[in-house]
């Protein structure tokens, strides 16, 4: 191998890497190149998500650009966090963060909860604050929580967030507001149908890169030919500056509510167990071995980048599954060059005019994306429930309970409104709330709950309706012969 290629990180086939190329510097201008190329692979990611929320809650215009600009921001935070470190915080791999779309149906109903658009965003980030510092003290011990949270239970929760998605996504392609007299129109839908296709097409026709801007692609086309149509107001974006960004807590100082805390402690869980998963996955890629330590360096970054994006107006952080593909796909293993493209991401969010250009697109081309992006984690939680043994009656009750009951928030809203009190509201108005907390007490009563008495009556009845009095009776029979 030359030295030019050991400095880029790269890997030829058939050579021996003379120098660990995790931590190998590449040039300046590879730096800016496969940077950029990480931070295209991740951009749809960090700007629907916040656009699912500020919809979700009622927001419109330049409250949303804000909220993109925000989460650009903190996505290359905590790709630095976990890229580059701090002493005894980040996993030091190639690893990007961005805000996790697990997380959007319960920031959604703690934001309505608590009155909704900016008004209910201050109980949103207190929540987010809390639960990232709560991850954060965790950590070190998190390894010993994992065992309550099996590939049954994390399953049952991925798809439940995926089902409580989907009403979000047939929402958005409708064309977001179902009070109005064109929701569900033949223009909304073929502007959904425009970006869906797309998207389809891409997978169907390219490999590799291209294949991971997808998405993004189809929110382009799909925002052009609405312009062309005429269903976008671009006003916006030669108002907005090229360089601005928020202060922090924006909204006001946070508040702390007992139940939203909970649900955004219960979706850090999730978030931890998914990621552990992926840690171990780039340590694989990458050619390091990732032990506990690492892990707990690697949680401590969510956390902290949780908190902190709470601070900034932004949202809980994930690892993006989809820059593991790109580093297995390129083979350029630096984690500097995605440290290059988190600093790329902070500058693209501190930049008013790419958050005010995300906000001008309609309702319905982001639907089009989203029927796809909420789909697949409908499909990866059924991917997760293959990992569990389904032929065990007690396990396909705990799916199938937590499924109705968190289903039911989606069906019917109606039932939060009934509920006596805020906190109840609030939990009852979410499904991925009731779906987790189903599926966690269900696990916890079915497969760690010892009840002595009713295995000793069960002992003894087996005792009576023994098939094979001689062989059972030799088993309770002393060596003197006394039983």
């Amino acid at each position: 191998m030359s030295d030019k290629e050991v400095k880029d990180g790269t890997e030829p086939a058939g050579a021996a890497a003379p120098q660990d190329p995790v931590e190998a510097v590449p040039s300046l201008w590879r730096l800016v190149v496969y940077g950029f190329q990480h931070v295209l692979a991740f951009y749809a990611g960090a700007v629907v998500m916040p656009l699912l929320v500020a919809e979700g809650i009622g927001m419109k215009g330049d409250d949303i650009a804000l909220l993109v600009n925000a989460s650009l921001l903190t996505c290359g935070l905590a790709t630095l966090l976990q890229s580059v470190g701090l002493p005894g915080i980040g996993i030091r791999l190639p690893v990007v963060q961005g805000t996790s779309t697990t997380a959007v149906p319960s920031l959604v109903s703690v934001g309505l909860a608590a009155g909704g658009a900016e008004a209910g965003l201050p109980t949103v980030f207190g929540a987010v604050i809390a639960a990232g510092l709560a991850l954060f003290v965790v950590a070190p011990v998190f390894s010993k929580l994992v065992r309550f949270f099996p590939p049954l239970v994390t399953g049952t929760i991925v798809t439940v967030v995926g089902i409580t998605l989907l009403a979000v996504a047939a929402r958005q392609v409708g064309g977001g507001d179902p009070s109005q007299g064109s929701f569900g129109s033949p223009a909304h839908l073929g502007l959904a149908a425009v970006t869906l296709v797309v998207i389809l097409l891409l997978h169907k026709l390219s490999r590799g890169f291209a294949a991971t801007v997808a998405v993004l692609v189809g929110l382009v086309v799909g925002t052009v030919v609405a312009a062309v149509a005429g269903f976008t107001d671009f006003s916006r974006i030669g108002s907005a500056s090229w360089l601005g960004t928020a202060a922090p807590l924006h909204y006001g100082a946070p508040r702390f509510d007992v139940i939203a805390v909970l649900s955004i402690v219960l979706v850090m869980v999730i978030i931890a167990v998914e990621s552990i998963g992926q840690f171990f996955a780039v340590g694989e890629i990458v050619g390091r071995e990732v032990q506990g330590r690492h892990v707990t360096r690697a949680l401590r970054a969510d956390g902290l980048a949780t908190a902190l994006a709470g601070v900034f107006n932004s949202f809980p952080s994930t690892v993006y599954s989809q820059n593991i593909g790109l580093i297995r796909l390129t083979r350029v293993k630096s984690r500097w060059i995605v440290a290059a493209s988190g600093v790329i991401m902070m500058v693209l969010g501190l930049m008013p005019k790419v958050g005010a250009v995300v906000a001008a697109m309609p309702s319905s081309v982001l639907g089009g994306a989203t029927i796809v992006l909420f789909s697949t984690i409908a499909v990866v939680g059924v991917q997760i429930l293959v990992q569990a043994d389904l032929t065990d009656q007690r396990n396909t009750i705990l799916v199938a309970a937590s499924m109705g009951v968190g289903f039911l928030p989606t069906a019917f809203p109606q039932f939060a409104e009934q509920m006596p009190g805020r906190q109840l509201h609030a939990l009852f108005e979410s499904g991925i709330i009731l779906g987790t907390i189903t599926a966690v007490l269900l696990n916890l009563f079915f497969h760690h709950l010892r009840i002595p008495r009713l295995r000793r009556r069960e002992d003894r009845a087996k005792s009576v309706t023994s098939i094979d009095p001689p062989e059972h009776y030799m088993q309770h029979v002393s060596p003197t012969g006394k039983q």
